[in-house]
């Protein structure tokens, strides 16, 4: 799909919205170089640390994650987590009589943001491996998440981004944890092609709200067109920039994690109760196991908490479990060893 097709799937009125104009979009803050008395953004003049509004399109993060990704700063959207970016996605270009296709299972944010923006949704279930077979069809968004959950898996997305006619969007939450690369660079070749990052698995920062979207300029001109004009804080913006300056010890922790999730996986198959541990290229384990509505509660009372996802399709009597820490994985472990 070329980008003038990709911009013809926008709504209409959107290419023309003139958005929000802060104060900070009128004042040009990267060519100060001596101090300035702000008195044009209705700010309390008190030094609080954070009395003074963010920066609206979080630059220097963005620079930071420029060089780490290796994509340019103006392919580069930062949202109050990926969530932010999903219904952001979905307003751009969805409206009355569209819809967007997802998979079952996946992620369950796409199907709520649809339908606060009452969309049609179109669901296309999985594999018994959880992999798209065959064409999905036709729609003006489709969300795949891969590594996908809550199975854990890769999905094969490219002949999905040579085939649909409309915005991929690709969700790599879990993208750290796996040996294959990112489609980032794809969006050089489809201008359709929409990926999504968090800042909360690998980087261990669910609390500060920071998701990533990583398109064409001119997909994320219109993102930024139609956010909120100050959607990151300044609190999250400065602790994201100490986080992203320790790469290596993000990558520690990667690597640690897959260990431990190699390990678990292992020590669950051994177990009676367990059927399948499903492959993962995830920070989490989906697991089938005998009872697992039963199982859930005990290990709650057993002060162990998982996800139980057997009511959802494709994975019923599984449960979903996040890798802890070494201790925490051997809490569990023993705590199924004793419920058997």
């Amino acid at each position: 799909m070329t980008l003038q097709e990709t911009l013809g799937l926008v709504r209409p009125h959107l290419l023309e919205l003139q958005p929000y104009s802060s104060a900070r979009d009128e004042f040009d803050q990267s060519q100060v170089v001596e101090p300035y008395v702000y008195l044009d953004a209705n700010e309390n003049p008190f030094n609080t640390g954070f009395n003074r509004y963010p920066d609206p399109y979080q630059l220097e993060v963005k620079k930071k994650l420029s060089t780490l990704k290796g994509i340019p700063e103006n392919q580069i959207f930062i949202g109050n987590g990926s969530d932010e970016a999903i219904d952001l996605v979905i307003r751009l270009f969805c409206e009355n009589e569209d819809n967007i296709v997802i998979t079952a299972p996946t992620y369950g944010m796409y199907k709520v943001s649809a339908e606060i923006n009452k969309i049609k949704i179109r669901s296309i279930p999985l594999t018994a491996d959880f992999q798209l077979e065959g064409d999905p069809g036709s729609g003006k968004i489709i969300f795949l998440c891969s590594p996908n959950n809550p199975s854990g898996n890769l999905i094969d997305v490219m002949p999905v981004l040579k085939s649909f006619n409309g915005i991929v969007v690709v969700d790599e939450a879990y993208i750290d944890f796996t040996t294959s690369p990112s489609l980032i660079k794809q969006i050089e070749n489809f201008p359709n092609l929409i990926v999504l990052q968090t800042l909360s698995k690998a980087w261990g920062l669910a609390g500060l709200r920071l998701g990533m979207a990583f398109a064409h300029p001119q997909v994320i001109s219109l993102l930024n067109k139609i956010k909120p004009p100050y959607n990151i804080s300044d609190a999250a913006q400065r602790l994201a920039l100490q986080a992203l300056a320790g790469n290596e010890q993000k990558n520690k922790w990667v690597k640690e994690i897959i260990a431990e999730r190699n390990r678990v996986a292992k020590e669950l198959s051994k177990l009676s109760s367990v059927n399948k541990v499903f492959p993962s290229d995830a920070n989490f384990l989906l697991v089938r196991i005998d009872r697992a509505g039963e199982v859930y509660k005990k290990l709650i009372t057993n002060h162990i908490v998982v996800r139980d996802r057997s009511q959802v399709k494709r994975c019923e009597d599984c449960l979903r479990i996040t890798i802890g820490t070494t201790e925490e994985n051997d809490q569990l472990l023993n705590a199924l060893k004793t419920l058997q």
